[in-house]
Parts: structure tokens; C-alpha cells; sequence
């Protein structure tokens, strides 16, 4: 079996989409493309000055930081560095790239499988290096995903219509990708994920204008183009006829892949 390595960006992810993943989903994805996993890190901030004088905050912060840890995941800090701006305002930063893929390089000369858990195009570098190792190298992300990052890693794994990581609110409802849409005629096809193995794809599902909301409003033929050019992820419920599979009361969960 292949020994792989988990590497997540967890400001990244959550901040782009990926509230209330599921990471012992993602360890659940590595292993089913043979692997067995050697090491799980997630990279986070740390406000410590928050913490000290707000009791709650450093509660919650706390409670969230157990949950990462008993999903089976090492925890890498990065202390937050507060800026004072021209103007007077505060910014607050944490950038945890460098940690991750310093530790991505050098972890990796133990491991024949990464995956990265980023959307951001600037881990490209890490990708290309840990290939150029002959790694095989992966990345799941949700919203906001650098198209170079798509295109450089071995497979992508969009998170949010991957079974199990993002979980839907009734389980009559799966999402997809809109793609292939007729802008005359108001329709498109839907292209979703039944498993985590890279073949574990459906596609081929209609859908129609009509079934399609956003924000509780109908949409037009321009906006339902925008969205399919744009691989707008839909949530909707699945109906088989004997047209074939529909997609039925859909609503936009992301206006972009």
C-alpha cells in the first residue's frame, strides 16, 4: 500500500466553504486510494492574546481544537500577528503556507502519497516539487480554488459534492456540478459523486431552469448560463423516470466550483 501523508490548509478550507467538514471523511478518502496513513497534520491559527482575556472565545477555540485532534489529526499552531494600519485599524493575520509545505517536503521523503487541503494557488510550487519526488500529489478543496492548483495536482476532489465530507441537511438530497447548460433552451446536466474512488462519478443528470433556485427566487436564463459556466454547485433531490435521472427542486449551493 501506498504510505500517504494528510496536510490541510484549515484556514483556507473553512474560510472557503468547508465549515463542518467531516475529517474523518478526508481520512477516509486518502485510504480508499490504497494508502495507509502515515501522517495528518492540520495547520491553524491561534489568537493566544484573544484566548487570554476572552474566557469563551478560548472555550470554543478549545472545543474545536479537541474535535481536530480526535479525529486523529496533529495540530500545527500558528500564532496570529496583529498590524497596526495607517489609518488606525487593526489587522490580524496568520499565514501557515510556509509550515505546511516546509513540513510537506520534508515528511514526504516517507511517503509516496500526499494530499494537500487547500484551494490556494500558491502551494503550485509545493505540488510541482513533491511531484518532481515522484509523489503522487491530490488536493480536496470547496470554493475559491485556484484553476492552476486543479489542473497541476493528480486528482481533484471537489469537497463539497464528495459523499460524507460536507453532509446535507436531509438525506434525500446530493449535490453537483452544473455544467454543459443551453441558454435558449434552459437546461443543463448535473455531474455528481457516488464514492470516494477517483471513477465515482455520475453524470448525466438534467436538469431544468425551472427546478433551479436561488435565494428562495427563480432564476433567468442568463443567470442559470453564468452558473453552469462557472460549475456552479446545486443541491437538489434525484428523479428517475422513464426520461431518466432529473434533478427536481434545486436550489444554488455555490454560485462556483
Amino acid at each position: 500500500m501506498l504510505k500517504a501523508g494528510i496536510f490541510l490548509d484549515m484556514e483556507n478550507l473553512v474560510r472557503n466553504g468547508g465549515w463542518g467538514m467531516r475529517l474523518d471523511a478526508i481520512k477516509e478518502l486518502v485510504e480508499v486510494q490504497g494508502t495507509i496513513i502515515l501522517r495528518a497534520n492540520a495547520y491553524m491559527a491561534v489568537d493566544s492574546e484573544r484566548e487570554r482575556r476572552d474566557t469563551e472565545y478560548r472555550e470554543k477555540s478549545q472545543k474545536y481544537r479537541d474535535r481536530i485532534r480526535l479525529a486523529g489529526y496533529h495540530i500545527v499552531d500558528k500564532e496570529v500577528k496583529r498590524y497596526r494600519n495607517e489609518d488606525g485599524t487593526e489587522t490580524v493575520k496568520a499565514n501557515a503556507d510556509l509550515d505546511m509545505a516546509v513540513d510537506a517536503i520534508l515528511q514526504a521523503e516517507n511517503l509516496d502519497y500526499i494530499m494537500i487541503g487547500s484551494g490556494d494557488g500558491d502551494f503550485l510550487r509545493l505540488v510541482r516539487a513533491l511531484q518532481n519526488k515522484g509523489k503522487r500529489v491530490d488536493a480536496i478543496a470547496f470554493n475559491n480554488v485556484s484553476n492552476e492548483l486543479k489542473r497541476d495536482v493528480d486528482y481533484y476532489f471537489p469537497g463539497s459534492i464528495m459523499p460524507k465530507i460536507l453532509p446535507v441537511k436531509h438525506s434525500t438530497r446530493m449535490r453537483g456540478l452544473l455544467s454543459a447548460v443551453n441558454q435558449e433552451k434552459g437546461f443543463g446536466f448535473l455531474s455528481t459523486r457516488s464514492g470516494f474512488h477517483v471513477t465515482d462519478i455520475e453524470a448525466g443528470i438534467f436538469c431544468h431552469i425551472s427546478q433551479v433556485m436561488e435565494n428562495n427566487v427563480p432564476i433567468s436564463n442568463e443567470r442559470f448560463f453564468e452558473l453552469g459556466r462557472h460549475s456552479a454547485i446545486l443541491e437538489f433531490e434525484r428523479n428517475e423516470s422513464s426520461k431518466g435521472i432529473q434533478a427536481v427542486s434545486a436550489t444554488v449551493f455555490q454560485p462556483s466550483s
